[in-house]
């Protein structure tokens, strides 16, 4: 038996019912038709992982759009929940719904990822929602782009979510893939929020670095095919293959630069696991965070 493996999957589903400016998913609507594709491609996942006999998985939900609002992957991660040989389902998500699915999964293997959006929704709104996580002791965090006109909403979210609950901040993509160039004092205002918001800025040269994606962790599409993560698209099989087995050797990054948390992450030489550790997965910290002054 193989060592265990986290497993990105991204299906078809590319909607939001957000419409954020810097996002290109921002009001996508799809058809019936489209939605139906993307849910009968999770369902088939949920299968092939109530099936998967070759040891530990940890999943993570990573959509183009907002997921969790959609009925089949709540019903997703209730099944995934009971599967003994799952070890986490994480998501990311906007929180826009309320929690009471939560009511039939295994809480304690829940991990999501949220994301506060104070052009999208009333502050109060999120907090409640965030702070219903909390209660029911559900693995989360809580994070930002770190756009300069949002600083002051940053800076108040900061003070209002719990000191235990890790605040994430994103560099600014301000288009072709070029993130906002921060000064020395926006870097002090924004490291002290998120002590990790410095390795969010940075290009990290990948180009034969060792990376663990393409043998512990793996990205899977809504067809079964899979690749070394989201942004090597480099197919490696599929995993509805009748002899379908998961690589285990480890290779060197193909690309110059690795620019995305989802992805760096995973770089052993960064050390990211002795921060993140088993919250990786949905960004949380080994240690608390404070809340900043």
């Amino acid at each position: 038996m193989r060592s265990d493996v986290s497993i990105l999957y991204r299906g078809p589903l590319s909607s939001c019912n957000y419409d954020c400016s810097y996002c290109p998913f921002a009001k996508r609507h799809e058809n019936a038709q489209e939605l139906q594709t993307d849910r009968e491609a999770l369902e088939r996942f949920v299968d092939w992982v109530a099936n998967y006999s070759d040891g530990q998985l940890s999943l993570f939900f990573t959509p183009w759009g907002e997921a969790l609002t959609r009925r089949w992957y709540q019903t997703a991660v209730q099944q995934l929940s009971e599967i003994s040989h799952v070890q986490k389902i994480a998501a990311q998500t906007n929180l826009s719904w309320s929690a009471d699915w939560l009511d039939d999964c295994d809480e304690s293997k829940i991990g999501l990822w949220c994301t506060y959006h104070p052009t999208q929704v009333e502050r109060d709104a999120f907090l409640i929602r965030a702070n219903e996580l909390r209660q029911r002791s559900i693995s989360h965090s809580v994070g930002m782009v770190a756009i300069p006109d949002d600083y002051d909403e940053i800076q108040t979210m900061r003070s209002l979510l719990h000191p235990t609950t890790y605040m994430w901040l994103n560099a600014f993509d301000v288009g072709d893939g070029r993130k906002y160039d921060y000064s020395s004092t926006e870097m002090e205002f924004l490291t002290r929020i998120d002590p990790q918001f410095a390795t969010n800025t940075i290009d990290h040269p990948s180009l034969g670095q060792s990376c663990d994606a393409g043998s512990d962790v793996f990205s899977i599409n809504g067809d079964g095919d899979v690749q070394r993560c989201h942004f090597v698209k480099e197919q490696l099989g599929n995993i509805y293959s009748a002899d379908w087995q998961f690589p285990t050797e480890h290779r060197t990054c193909p690309k110059q630069t690795c620019t995305c948390h989802i992805g760096y992450v995973h770089m052993p030489g960064l050390q990211q696991n002795q921060i993140y550790g088993l919250g990786i997965l949905e960004r949380t910290t080994v240690s608390p965070q404070a809340t900043a002054k």
